[in-house]
């Protein structure tokens, strides 16, 4: 059996640093598509950080089995933590996408029925175009 160093040795780097790309691509469209959905819905507070943790989840089950083959060692260098950790920027892209898609469908839903001052009491309403 070979160690851990001889292991290391065996990883050819523009293989890595392909793989390591290519994750990062989906888990980045996973999050901008994510939060443009919890914006649309509508998701407010914890429930947008749910539905966020839920996708990232979902999108590292997915990678583990669909495409890394149950193996990730043998494809990322961080092994298993890599695959599941979303990002510092996919969580910031996550926030930015979901704040837009939030303002926008609240402006244009609002905008669209002319309700944006007064209107029926039954209309649900963002917090901050009251």
């Amino acid at each position: 059996m070979s160690s851990p160093d001889e292991q290391q040795q065996r990883l050819f780097g523009p293989h890595v640093l392909f793989n390591a790309n290519s994750i990062y691509n989906i888990k980045f469209i996973s999050s901008c598509f994510t939060g443009a959905v919890a914006g649309v819905l509508g998701l407010e507070n914890w429930l947008g950080f749910i539905l966020f943790a839920f996708t990232t989840l979902f999108t590292s089950i997915a990678l583990y089995f669909f495409n890394l083959k149950a193996d990730p060692k043998k494809y990322v260098q961080g092994g298993l933590l890599e695959i599941v950790n979303p990002g510092q920027e996919n969580t910031f892209s996550f926030i930015l996408v979901w704040t837009l898609f939030y303002g926008s469908s609240c402006a244009c839903f609002l905008g669209a029925f002319g309700i944006l001052k007064g209107g029926p009491s039954n209309v649900r309403r963002c917090s901050w175009c009251v």
